[in-house]
């Protein structure tokens, strides 16, 4: 088994785009579940990655997403 590293990415992004912006990150190899929330963000982004470049990689993938206004991505601490 390899090692996993996980990694949660919190958006922010207007409800008029947030199923798109829903839709478009669960098709990126990496993201384990994305879903909306309640509070200061509007959607949560799960990650899972072999290493800290891939999430990074994977991170950058979503923030491309068009719609989306800001993010914070909070990698697993070791």
């Amino acid at each position: 088994m390899r090692p996993v590293i996980h990694g949660v990415m919190l958006l922010k992004a207007p409800a008029v785009v947030q199923q798109k912006v829903l839709s478009e990150s669960r098709k990126i190899k990496g993201v384990v579940d994305a879903f909306s929330v309640f509070g200061r963000y509007d959607v949560v982004v799960l990650i899972e990655a072999e290493n800290f470049d891939e999430l990074r990689r994977i991170a950058k993938q979503v923030n491309a997403i068009k719609g989306i206004k800001s993010t914070e991505t909070l990698p697993e601490a070791e």
